[in-house]
């Protein structure tokens, strides 16, 4: 039985990869999930204004150089809740070689476009095998139209792609008024890989105390349906490979998002709700279930429900649209 999967050129030994997360901070974590069989790690994001807070000034006078220079700074944690500063998150790259022999992608996540190719270069020169923009921005300027973000999107990845060697990926949002067409412009521009999708996190209410609450809840598999459906309209259409982040929970959830046409699957919330051993069942089940469904391979079923084959996708995705709300009985 052949497990093996190609994402952003790198050759996996399946396609359960752990997804971003902050289990990557602890080196004995990282060696456990790869004993419990991840194929590949994913890194949490450093994040531009990580960046931007330890150029200002030094550390322990930012919050001072922080109000003069940038109010939109002060919204920010301080420096040191931060899980690990620019200069230890490269450090931690080439911890994280040291220890494992599986593939280590790291992550940048930006707003402005600043230091995206500066540290993509510093990531990929302390041994990264790849490199995931996470591309987290929330459209709330009123004078900023659809097109001039996605031409700024399509311009960073294309200067990133020039300035390094490793393969770079793009982890999206869903919220784009024609994803198909970004993702074709994403393609054009050279990025290796689509990671579908990121998630917005959505704050909550105090109504008493009149604040803003941050609020993360862990995915479950309902949330694998959006992702399933982007998946097979983008399979075999982009040459970039294309990975799925977002619900799934079991070798079940794999299996959909392979023959969705993922290449690859990021697993979090079942690692941190289970632990390493989720990841060590997924791949026994993904491989029982191949066997019971007489597959030789992964590649075998990769990209088998795309809607490739569908002459009209818009057509075929409209007609299950109706038929769905048509068949619903009261």
């Amino acid at each position: 039985m052949d497990l093996t999967t190609r994402y952003l050129g790198l050759n996996l030994a399946h396609p359960i990869v752990l997804g971003a997360s902050p289990l990557v901070d602890r080196l004995d974590l990282v060696k456990r999930l790869e004993d419990a069989g991840a194929a590949a790690i994913v890194m949490h994001s450093l994040f531009e204004e990580q960046i931007l807070l330890e150029q200002r000034a030094t550390i322990h006078h930012m919050h001072s150089v922080a109000e003069a220079h940038a109010e939109a700074l002060s919204y920010f944690p301080a420096t040191d809740d931060y899980h690990l500063g620019p200069e230890e998150y490269l450090l931690q790259i080439h911890r994280i070689k040291s220890t494992v022999d599986i593939p280590v992608v790291a992550s940048l996540n930006g707003a402005t476009g600043h230091g995206w190719v500066e540290y993509a270069r510093a990531m990929a020169q302390a041994g990264a095998d790849a490199l995931e923009l996470n591309l987290y921005y929330m459209a709330t300027d009123l004078t900023r139209s659809g097109q001039s973000l996605e031409d700024h999107i399509v311009e960073v990845v294309a200067s990133v792609k020039d300035a390094v060697r490793i393969p770079v990926s793009c982890k999206l949002s869903p919220f784009y008024s024609s994803l198909s067409n970004l993702a074709a412009r994403l393609d054009q521009a050279g990025v290796d890989g689509l990671v579908l999708f990121n998630r917005f996190y959505q704050p909550d209410i105090d109504v008493e105390a009149l604040e803003v609450i941050p609020k993360l809840a862990l995915s479950d598999s309902s949330e694998l349906l959006l992702r399933l459906r982007w998946l097979a309209v983008l399979s075999g259409r982009v040459r970039a490979n294309l990975a799925c982040s977002g619900g799934v929970h079991t070798a079940l959830d794999v299996v959909k998002a392979v023959m969705s046409g993922a290449h690859a699957t990021q697993v979090v919330s079942a690692v941190l709700h289970k632990g390493p051993d989720a990841i060590t069942k997924m791949v026994k089940d993904l491989k029982q279930w191949l066997e019971d469904h007489e597959y030789e391979s992964v590649k075998q079923m990769q990209g088998s429900m795309s809607l490739l084959r569908c002459p009209d996708p818009a057509a075929f995705e409209r007609a299950n649209y109706t038929r769905i709300l048509h068949t619903w009985r009261v």
